[in-house]
């Protein structure tokens, strides 16, 4: 089983030697691993790997060789969502009768049908295809099916098809205390670097201080010098809730890496495209928010704007004045993007879907647009890449 995994390594490109291999045979002959899986795999890691670019590789093959060691049954089933059980009345159609289901025809011919239907319906409806209801195929209500409508009272997306939501929806702060799954993130934060000594002198600067020292005859010289750190700023702009549920581990990588490499960090919370606010706490972002001009205004334009999100919405919340799915903003949500680049010219955006399915939204390929094709894939190819266009 070890040369296997031996070979395994070295044929997924982790640069493991033979004397490395010997070493861990070594340890575990004199029981550091404990007859323990986890343990046994910390002392491999120890042993084998070099660069911490190559965790993920370690951590894959790890997982090939000796996957079922030491699982219980939950970790292999996984527990059943108690959601899954209660949502019974929800529409299921197949991929044939949805293409049957026609839309109304566009933003304004839905707002006015909305309008009608609040004015004539007088209880409560499901399964049909008109009414305002759920599990049907009109395009007002929950748990149903419209290629274009407008979600009421549903917890969640399902086909990710509205184009406004009829809820006060909560959304959680993204933890940067989160330990990184992987240090990839941070090496390829690393690429976007400047060095610089400001602030206070509170590091001794040994050179210095010995040819101080020195000058003096050897009377005692001590010179400091202020801590070097990254002098790069960043202002972070994250897309949370919504389509961006299931992306949110990625990004609190992400967000608990960029606070690591970071000093000047600066962000704020959107929600599907930035309007004529933003907000720094999900818990209070329906009381606690500040205007993008103010933001605008307070960092000037030598920081680096870098949003992070799917992009995936409808195309009104990009083109349309009132597009938002949460409220109603006065200027088209492309207006307050543009307004956002101007200021901030080095911006980049890192996108969590995979880069083989932006062709098949319409949101994503006009956000790309807009960034002047300045979207990456949330990957560490796709960071790499996005680093390099910030630093040039």
């Amino acid at each position: 089983m070890f040369v296997d995994f031996f070979v395994t390594l070295r044929g997924a490109g982790v640069p493991v030697s033979l004397m490395e291999y010997l070493t861990l045979l070594g340890a575990v002959e004199k029981g550091l691993a404990n007859e323990s899986v986890d343990d046994f795999y910390y002392l491999s890691r120890a042993a084998l790997v070099k660069d911490e670019r190559n965790l993920d590789k370690f951590d894959q093959v790890f997982g090939h060789c000796f996957r079922g060691l030491d699982m219980s049954i939950e970790e292999i089933f996984g527990e059943i969502p108690e959601e899954w059980l209660k949502r019974l009345a929800e529409k299921t159609l197949t991929e044939e009768e949805k293409a049957q289901i026609e839309a109304l025809g566009g933003w304004d011919k839905l707002m006015e049908t909305l309008k009608q239907r609040l004015a004539e319906q007088k209880k409560r409806h499901q399964g049909g295809s008109k009414w305002i209801g759920t599990a049907g195929t009109s395009p007002f209500g929950a748990y149903g099916y419209n290629p274009e409508g407008i979600r009421i009272g549903q917890d969640d997306n399902r086909n990710n098809r509205a184009v406004k939501v009829w809820d006060k929806r909560e959304f959680k702060n993204l933890d940067d205390t989160v330990e990184i799954g992987t240090r990839n993130i941070k090496v390829a934060l690393r690429r976007l670097r400047r060095f610089a000594r400001e602030g206070a002198a509170t590091e001794l600067d040994l050179p210095d201080t010995i040819h101080s020292t020195a000058a003096q005859g050897g009377l005692l010289d001590i010179k400091m010098v202020p801590e070097r750190h990254n002098a790069v700023k960043i202002l972070l702009a994250l897309d949370v809730g919504g389509s961006m549920n299931p992306h949110v581990r990625v990004c609190e990588e992400l967000f608990s890496a960029a606070r690591t490499e970071f000093k000047h960090l600066q962000y704020v919370y959107f929600h599907n495209c930035p309007y004529e606010s933003l907000w720094r706490n999900n818990r209070r972002r329906h009381v606690e928010r500040e205007a993008t001009w103010d933001v605008l205004h307070t960092y000037p334009s030598d920081y680096k704007l870098i949003f992070v999100g799917d992009a995936s919405m409808s195309p009104y919340e990009i083109a349309q004045p009132g597009g938002s799915v949460e409220h109603w903003n006065e200027e088209a949500g492309s207006v307050w993007l543009q307004r956002l680049l101007s200021t901030y010219p080095k911006a980049v955006w890192l996108n969590p879907v995979r880069e083989d399915r932006w062709e098949w939204t319409a949101s994503i390929q006009m956000i790309r647009q807009l960034m002047g094709d300045r979207m990456f894939p949330l990957t560490l190819d796709g960071l790499d890449r996005a680093m390099r266009a910030l630093g040039r």
